[in-house]
């Protein structure tokens, strides 16, 4: 690069930097402000922050810089920056779900296949409450990708205290109430007498480690809304390799069923957990001071006000989820069986959506907190073509390594596998609405939006209720899949057009402002 393009770019991003400083002399810190413009690969990374901080981690003078914690989404191409960030979490969400993987390998051939089907009927429950406590960690992140876009550090310290005094307040209600409710809820759903004392122990001992839970999701929410999505990698294949030999140990070896299962699962968690704090305490600009921890009632609610209608929403869709668990009760022992295999498989598929869901969400948050609506517009469009592209091929995939990849499972279960198959064939070729439904609405709360993704969760949960009362009768086993597909796409219209309802706003904002929308590098 010549030193004339050297010096033009650097010209060009003076009005960013400019723009940045302000914001930064509204915070309240009793801290000396800078611009910094550091030139990385050709371009220039601009913020501001306190003197001798850097952008990209805002570490003090003289302490070691470590680039790989945070990711400036603001500038550079948006669909690389976004698969950039979202493969790493891709391979941690894979390692998170394979904890029920191997919960399921373990149980279903060291135990039985009613001990397997215990494991699977906790799942909606679980999502249930715990859904409840994720989405109402997802605040955080929500505040803290605008407030790093915008280079507002005092802010983005003051809303992660704010946000865990919200979050594990809740938390520590949520786990007596749950514990207490666990079995009462279990006879609601039709659990089977002969499949209850063991569905009672699994989720008991999950429920017990809610907090543990939130500690995890709370702590890589904020390195994700960074754009760090390489350290939660890190501490899910140290959960992994933790959960896996636990399992083995402690339900074959020691021989304590579901119980070892679930005991494995929450000490995993506890580990990665602590990984993640770790890493968080090592951001210079996220280490935390005495003022940072006095109460701010402005960031509290506005904490809340964006945390509440995720987890309401996540509660909502999780009612869905065990009205549909019912209705699958009642069609028996094997078709339960077969929808917990299945649904293994399945939610390892529907990570790819969640994960570039959520880096498209982490890159919509940080480029609404830098006013580049241009950038937001391309990229979510770009990651929706993606995700619709890998999903069609995936279902594909099943189509012909669907059933051994069963059979590896259950090993000689026929009719198992069969009920399995079904539900593999049919919910892979519609997982491309979900893919869409994750990317819009997961760009939505991170644009402080989180009303209507509420409502789309209010509205999954209609569609899937009234095809639940109608299509079983109608269609057999298909009508329940049905009813879950139904709920898809309903949601996913119904996002796409809020999505696009809110880009039309914010480009009027810009136009009034005079900011060029067509940028979008």
């Amino acid at each position: 690069m010549s030193d004339r393009r050297q010096k033009t770019a650097f010209v060009n991003a003076v009005p960013e930097c400019v723009r940045a400083l302000a914001l930064c002399a509204e915070n309240r810190d009793n801290i000396q402000y800078t611009c910094h413009c550091k030139r990385e690969g050709g371009g220039f990374l601009q913020g501001c922050g306190p003197a001798g901080d850097t952008p990209e981690t805002g570490t003090q003078k003289g302490a070691t810089t470590m680039e790989h914690q945070v990711r400036d989404m603001t500038s550079g191409k948006p669909l690389h920056l976004i698969t950039a960030f979202s493969v790493p979490l891709l391979f941690g969400n894979i390692l998170q779900q394979m904890y029920n993987f191997v919960d399921t390998l373990v149980v279903g051939r060291g135990v039985s296949m009613d001990a397997l089907a215990a494991v699977g009927l906790t799942g909606s429950l679980n999502f249930l409450v715990l859904g409840f406590i994720i989405g109402l960690s997802q605040g955080v992140g929500i505040l803290c990708s605008q407030y790093f876009g915008s280079r507002e550090y005092a802010q983005l310290r003051k809303s992660v205290t704010m946000s865990f005094y919200l979050n594990f307040s809740t938390g520590a209600l949520l786990t007596v109430l749950s514990m207490v409710s666990a079995r009462q809820l279990l006879v609601w759903m039709n659990t089977p007498a002969e499949l209850m004392a063991d569905v009672w122990l699994y989720i008991e001992v999950i429920f017990g480690g809610i907090l543990i839970s939130l500690a995890y999701n709370f702590l890589s929410g904020i390195l994700r809304a960074l754009g760090n999505s390489r350290d939660p990698l890190i501490a899910m294949i140290i959960a992994f390799i933790i959960n896996t030999v636990l399992d083995v140990a402690l339900v074959m070896g020691l021989g304590w069923g579901v119980l070892g299962a679930a005991a494995a699962t929450v000490s995993a968690q506890l580990f990665s957990a602590v990984y993640c704090l770790i890493c968080v305490r090592k951001i210079g600009f996220m280490k935390l001071e005495k003022k940072d921890w006095k109460w701010n009632g402005a960031l509290f609610r506005k904490s809340f006000v964006l945390s509440l209608p995720v987890a309401l929403m996540n509660s909502i869709t999780a009612l869905g989820v065990i009205f549909m668990q019912i209705a699958i009760n009642g069609f028996g022992a094997v078709y339960i069986a077969g929808y917990s295999v299945a649904s293994k498989i399945i939610i390892i598929f529907e990570q790819l959506d969640v994960s570039f869901g959520t880096g498209a969400g982490t890159f919509a948050g940080q480029n609404l907190g830098a006013g580049k609506t241009g950038r937001i517009k391309e990229g979510i469009h770009q990651v929706n073509l993606l995700l619709i592209g890998v999903n069609l091929a995936i279902f594909g995939l099943m189509l012909f390594a669907g059933r051994p990849l069963i059979g590896l499972m259950v090993g000689d279960e026929p009719a198992v596998i069969e009920a399995a198959c079904q539900c593999i064939r049919f919910l892979c070729f519609f997982l491309m609405f979900l893919g869409t439904l994750w990317i819009y609405r997961t760009s939505l709360q991170s644009m402080s939006d989180t009303f209507w993704p509420m409502l789309s969760g209010v509205l999954e949960f209609a569609a899937r209720t009234i095809a639940l009362l109608i299509l079983p009768k109608l269609i057999g086993f298909y009508g329940v899949l049905s009813a879950e597909v139904s709920a898809w796409i309903l949601a996913a219209l119904m996002l796409v057009i809020v999505y696009r309802r809110r880009i039309r706003i914010l480009e009027a904002e810009c136009a009034e402002k005079g900011r060029d929308l067509s940028a979008v590098c």
